[in-house]
């Protein structure tokens, strides 16, 4: 039997995933990557001496990684060390009010209590029964290609479901819990991102408190681009090919194999593609009319995850009171959610999240100096422009100011922003998200945009907007699911 060839068009995490589980399989695997290094929206940049991670920066769900380069005969510290934060993280909720959250669980309970008498025990019960969704959630249901509601149909998952809570909002779920609004500030954050405000999230997504209080905030030394440094040298390990700098501009479906094209002119001819890029764009603007499987007004009707507004700062003296994470939680964020969920503008009074790196690992900045990364969540097809850009940059650097009580503005030595129109040029995002399909209860499993191309049956998708959904450790699990997809349908036509 001739070697089955297949490419894979970008090299983020989910790309890299499916490419390195598909060569296993003795699958001949080319990746394909628009740009100049691999790693999607977790590339890295040096500047002046500062190592900056572009786009993710939290490390939850250890498991998933190690499960991942377990699959490999690998572990995680074959290839980068990992050092728990302690704390986890910081939240600012007013001048003189950061909130650590510890890493040991009994100090957490300690925190809680701190806010509200009696709410350690309670919150006790609520990580109880968010285990379970993780064991359940992260182990099981988000390891299904979703292609069929009959892969949910049998009774150990439909009694699953019923105490997954996934018909229930999460705002409704915390409030038999806790009343306290800084707690339910700290419980609502993880979820910020995912693509809905906490009326609309589904309750399931407690899992990520689990995530989050129980399992911890790690940090792989070197920075998150260690992980794609990682992933690469495993996919190299098994003879995957990289062909960097070229977009892949067209599709050509033949009878028994698929041609694509890139801008280096470069011609491919496989018999499977997965597309780890923007499904969206890879559907409306590089496949034909007549094998695209969703409408302009579908598309339209998604709801996405938020886009970012972002600022890498470099700063030539060392800032009292920051930890390594950080959230800016002295506004509304009831408020801030309805601005990029509910009624999409630029926020009023925007909450933002702060990373400091070199707080922990000195190899990110040069000596006495910090490495700061600014993130204020927005809604995706905003408009961008610089002087909105800097408007921003004044609002929280002048909010970080006044909050630690300390200069920062005139010790800024380096800075650079990101937004929409970067996340287009650079990922074809559509609407310029940050973070893919929103993981609402209409937008979960069977009902997101499928893995595999209704019109041709060599083509399937991976990453964001399709199973299971945003996020690095998600992500890591849609490249194994569309692999494991795309070996069954090999085995099931070569029988």
């Amino acid at each position: 039997m001739n070697r089955k060839k297949a490419v894979v068009v970008g090299a983020g995490f989910a790309g890299i995933s499916a490419a390195t589980y598909l060569a296993k399989k003795n699958i001949d695997v080319t990746i394909l990557e628009k740009n100049a290094t691999p790693g999607g929206r977790a590339r890295q940049f040096q500047e002046n001496g500062f190592t900056y991670d572009m786009g993710p920066s939290w490390y939850w769900m250890p498991d998933v990684f190690e499960s991942y380069f377990n699959d490999f005969g690998k572990k995680t510290e074959d290839y980068y060390q990992l050092e728990r934060l302690d704390p986890s993280y910081q939240v600012f909720f007013g001048k003189q009010q950061a909130t650590k959250v510890p890493a040991d669980l009994n100090q957490v309970e300690l925190l809680f209590e701190s806010f509200e008498p009696g709410s350690s025990k309670k919150l006790k019960q609520f990580l109880k029964e968010a285990s379970y969704k993780y064991e359940v959630g992260i182990k099981n249901l988000v390891y299904k290609p979703s292609l069929s509601l009959f892969e949910f149909l049998n009774f150990s998952l439909l009694r699953d479901l019923l105490r997954l809570d996934v018909f229930k909002s999460f705002s409704s779920h915390i409030k038999k819990y806790f009343t306290n609004s800084e707690l339910l500030q700290l419980i609502e954050f993880p979820i910020l991102f995912l693509g809905a405000n906490a009326e609309k999230t589904p309750a399931l997504y407690s899992l990520m408190n689990y995530a989050d209080i129980s399992l911890g905030t790690w940090y792989p030394n070197g920075g998150m681009y260690k992980i794609v440094e990682a992933m690469t040298q495993l996919a190299l390990e098994h003879d995957v090919k990289f062909e960097y700098s070229g977009a892949v501009t067209s599709v050509e479906i033949n009878k028994r194999t698929i041609s694509i094209v890139n801008t280096t002119k470069n011609n491919f001819e496989v018999d499977y593609i997965i597309c780890g890029a923007d499904y969206h764009h890879f559907e409306t603007e590089v496949l034909p009319k007549e094998y695209q499987s969703y409408t302009k007004s579908y598309w339209n009707s998604r709801t996405l995850a938020p886009s970012s507004l972002l600022f890498y700062l470099g700063i030539n003296k060392k800032i009292e009171g920051l930890e390594h994470h950080n959230l800016f939680f002295d506004e509304s964020l009831k408020e801030h959610s309805k601005e990029i969920y509910d009624t999409p503008k630029w926020p009023s009074k925007p909450l933002f999240y702060v990373s400091n790196p070199s707080k922990t690992d000195t190899t990110v900045a040069p000596e006495g100096c910090e490495n700061i990364f600014i993130l204020i969540p927005v809604a995706p097809g905003l408009e961008d422009k610089e002087a909105i850009r800097e408007k921003y940059f004044e609002i929280v650097v002048s909010r970080i100011e006044k909050i630690l009580n300390q200069d920062i503005k005139s010790h800024i030595i380096y800075k650079k922003s990101y937004a929409h129109s970067n996340f287009i040029e650079d990922y074809n995002s559509f609407k310029g998200n940050a973070y893919g399909l929103a993981n609402t209860l209409r937008q979960t499993a069977i009902l997101k945009p499928r893995l595999k191309s209704k019109k041709i049956k060599n083509l399937y998708y991976t990453g964001q907007l399709t199973v299971p959904g945003p996020g690095v450790p998600p992500s890591l699990i849609s490249g194994k699911v569309v692999a494991k997809q795309v070996i069954k349908d090999i085995k099931r036509s070569n029988p």
